[in-house]
C-alpha cells in the first residue's frame, strides 16, 4: 500500500504534489501510521530531479506538521481537563495520573516535548497532554517547532542527496524510523511507569490521610 501511495505521489502535478505533502505531515499528528516522512523525503527526491523545489517542499510540510501539532495542544488545552474528569476518560487518567502528568511536565516538559518530536507514534501523543497538563503554549509550541524544522530538514537532505537512489533514500529514512522507534517505545515505556508510580503513590498518600484519625 505505501508503495502504491509514494508511486502515485510522483506521478502527480506540481501543486497537488506540494498538498498532499502537506497533509500528509499534518495528518500524522492526528493518525500517526501515516507515513508522512518517507512521503517529505520522495519529494525532497522529486525536488532533485527539478520537478518541485526542496526549500518550499520543506518549509510547507514543516508549517502543515507544526500546524496539526498546535492545534491537538490547543484541543488538548481548552478540552483535555474537562474529558479526563468524567465518565471512562476519568477511568483512563484518573485524577492521580492528572497530578502526576502535570509534575512531569513541569520537571521535563519542553526537553520531552523537542526530543518527542523526531521519536515515531511519540510526537503525536506529547502535544496533547502538554495542553492537558497546562503547559504553556510558547514552552510547549516553540521546541515542537524548532525539532520538527531539524527532522523535516534531515529528511528533505536526504531524499535530495540521495537523489540518484531512491531505495537507498527510503532505506535510511526507514531505517532512522526503526531505531527512533525502539527509543520511542523504551521512553514511552519509562514515562508510563513513573507516572503510574507516582499515581499510586499519591493515591496511597491520600487513603493513608484520609483513613488517618484526627489529632486532638
Amino acid at each position: 500500500m505505501l508503495e502504491r501511495l509514494l508511486d502515485a505521489l510522483a506521478a502527480l502535478p506540481l501543486v497537488p504534489t506540494y498538498l498532499v505533502l502537506m497533509a500528509l505531515s499534518a495528518l500524522e499528528n492526528v493518525f500517526p501510521p501515516v507515513p508522512a516522512d518517507t512521503a517529505v523525503a520522495l519529494g525532497a527526491f522529486l525536488a532533485r530531479r527539478g520537478e518541485i523545489s526542496v526549500v518550499p517542499l520543506t518549509l510547507l510540510c514543516w508549517l502543515a506538521n507544526l500546524g496539526s501539532a498546535s492545534a491537538t495542544y490547543l484541543l488538548g488545552r481548552r478540552h483535555g481537563r474537562a474529558f479526563f474528569r468524567d465518565g471512562w476518560g476519568r477511568r483512563v487518567l484518573p485524577p492521580e495520573g492528572l497530578a502526576a502528568l502535570e509534575d512531569a511536565y513541569a520537571r521535563w516538559g519542553t526537553a520531552a516535548i523537542f526530543a518527542s518530536r523526531f521519536l515515531p507514534g511519540l510526537r503525536a501523543a506529547v502535544p496533547p497532554f502538554a495542553g492537558v497538563a497546562g503547559f504553556p503554549p510558547l514552552r510547549a509550541l516553540v521546541p515542537a517547532a524548532l525539532a520538527s524544522l531539524i527532522w523535516y530538514a534531515f529528511l528533505a537532505a536526504a531524499g535530495y542527496q540521495l537523489a540518484a537512489n531512491w531505495e537507498e533514500a527510503k532505506a535510511l529514512v526507514g531505517g532512522a524510523n526503526r531505531v527512533l522507534g525502539i527509543v520511542a517505545i523504551a521512553a514511552a515505556t519509562a514515562a508510563f511507569v513513573w507516572l503510574w508510580r507516582r499515581a499510586r503513590r499519591a493515591r496511597a498518600s491520600s487513603s493513608s490521610a484520609g483513613g488517618s484519625p484526627p489529632s486532638s
